[in-house]
């Protein structure tokens, strides 16, 4: 498939699943944890100062997602969002974005209407088959393991040759 990389210029991003490797973490008291990889964490840096919007739309609420997008920069998060597509129209709409200048990153079932909803679906590597099937580009690595990553170098790179 030959997308024009330089044309999106939001990309909203599932947490669980792809900027997580999907497992939870809960302590003694409950309290839960995520890992979040660092090289992921530049990708959505280097994406901000090329200019790029970023959005993070997620169905789980969790004090650690807060953090670490705040950490980001990214200024665009909605958790305990049970209707993603509603979520993503709406931002898309907040932002003057058409839905083909957007791209989205998923991993299950609940990201399906997002990702049929935009310009460029994008599936981690350990997707479900179903959404692996949807999905434009299916990245090499997982989600936890760089797959935000390389999304982010990938449509970096698209843009260098424009």
């Amino acid at each position: 498939m030959s997308v024009d990389r330089a044309r999106i210029v939001l990309v909203v991003f599932d947490v669980d699943g792809v900027f997580t490797d999907g497992r939870f973490t809960y302590d003694e008291d409950g309290r839960e944890s995520k890992t979040f990889h660092t090289q992921d964490g530049y990708g959505i840096r280097r994406l901000l100062a090329a200019g790029r919007e970023v959005g993070v739309i997620t169905g789980r609420r969790s004090g650690a997602v807060s953090a670490r997008m705040n950490e980001l920069g990214v200024r665009h998060v909605i958790q305990g969002c049970r209707d993603k597509l509603s979520a993503l129209i709406d931002m898309l709409d907040m932002l003057g974005v058409p839905p083909e200048h957007c791209a989205f990153v998923g991993d299950d079932i609940p990201d399906l209407a997002s990702m049929q909803h935009v310009g460029l679906a994008i599936a981690v590597a350990n997707a479900v088959a179903d959404v692996r099937a949807a999905a434009d580009i299916v990245t090499n690595a997982s989600g936890g393991g760089g797959a935000v990553r390389e999304v982010c170098d990938w449509l970096l790179a698209g843009a260098a040759k424009s």
